[in-house]
């Protein structure tokens, strides 16, 4: 694998369209989780990983007698929202910073002239102040975010029972996959589905409040006494104090010799550690 699959991604020299990415990439999940079936653990209101960017994946069109879709891509390799339908409307824009309150509108205004009727809480996308849109820092970041898809869905192949597919939380702006033991969490009621399944998240930050550069995390529910004991590769820790999991810093693929086997190394380390102390 080329060097260049992980390219650096120092979150200082491009929060600002990282911060415009996803409060675009939000509005997308509210329109996704408006008109979807709703699935466990939210698996709804998520975007997926394409080439260009990021998806909404084919979302049934309400109030229309054919079975059709449509279809949300945030287009970061060429800069632009793209909406298509199943019956052969196409629409896009180009990404230019706009605020929050213009691209909600803006995409519902684009989905109502297609005959898609979506109303979200658009109080959320008041905000007029004008974002920044670097066309360069996007590609790069979907170049990173793309390999990192593949190399999760490489892992999650891998893996026993259920899993989640790998999916980007637009709150969060993180790339997670979640593994599903099969066992439930003892206390727990079994209908609170989200906290009644033992688990184990999988996911990619671009940085964030806690920690300001890109990292890898891995967490388990519930924490499994003993697991912060189980070695990780070099460059990986455990944390225990204001989180619980193990950390890998995004910077330490960058320019490694085999950065894929790396990443790979540190997922299976945690998990074989975590799901050996669940059982």
């Amino acid at each position: 694998m080329s060097h260049s699959n992980f390219p650096v991604l120092a979150l200082a020299e491009w929060q600002p369209t990282r911060d415009t990415l996803q409060i675009y990439s939000k509005v997308l999940g509210k329109i996704r989780r408006a008109l979807s079936p709703p699935q466990k653990h939210w698996w709804h209101i998520s975007l997926h990983v394409v080439p260009q960017g990021f998806t909404t994946t084919a979302v049934p069109i309400p109030d229309v007698e054919e079975d059709a879709t449509f279809e949300m891509v945030l287009d970061l390799q060429q800069g632009q929202l793209i909406i298509t339908t199943s019956r052969g409307d196409s629409w896009r824009t180009p990404l230019a910073g706009q605020s929050a309150k213009e691209f909600c509108d803006m995409s519902l205004a684009a989905l109502a002239r297609m005959g898609i009727a979506v109303e979200i809480e658009r109080s959320l996308f008041a905000d007029e102040a004008p974002h920044v849109f670097e066309a360069a820092a996007a590609k790069n970041y979907c170049q990173a975010v793309v390999n990192i898809d593949r190399v999760l869905k490489q892992f999650k192949a891998g893996l026993p029972g259920e899993t989640s597919p790998v999916q980007l939380w637009p709150h969060h702006f993180d790339l997670a996959l979640l593994w599903i033991s099969g066992r439930k969490v003892p206390g727990v009621d079994p209908a609170d589905e989200e906290n009644a399944d033992e688990q184990m998240n999988f996911g990619f930050s671009a940085g964030d409040e806690g920690m300001p550069e890109p990292y890898f995390y891995i967490t388990a529910y519930p924490w499994p006494a003993g697991i912060t004991d189980a070695p990780l590769p070099a460059g990986a820790v455990w944390y225990t104090e204001s989180w619980k999991g193990a950390l890998l810093p995004y910077a330490s693929l960058v320019g490694a010799d085999h950065p894929e086997k790396k990443l790979l190394a540190y997922l299976r380390a945690a998990y074989q550690a975590g799901s050996n102390l669940m059982r």
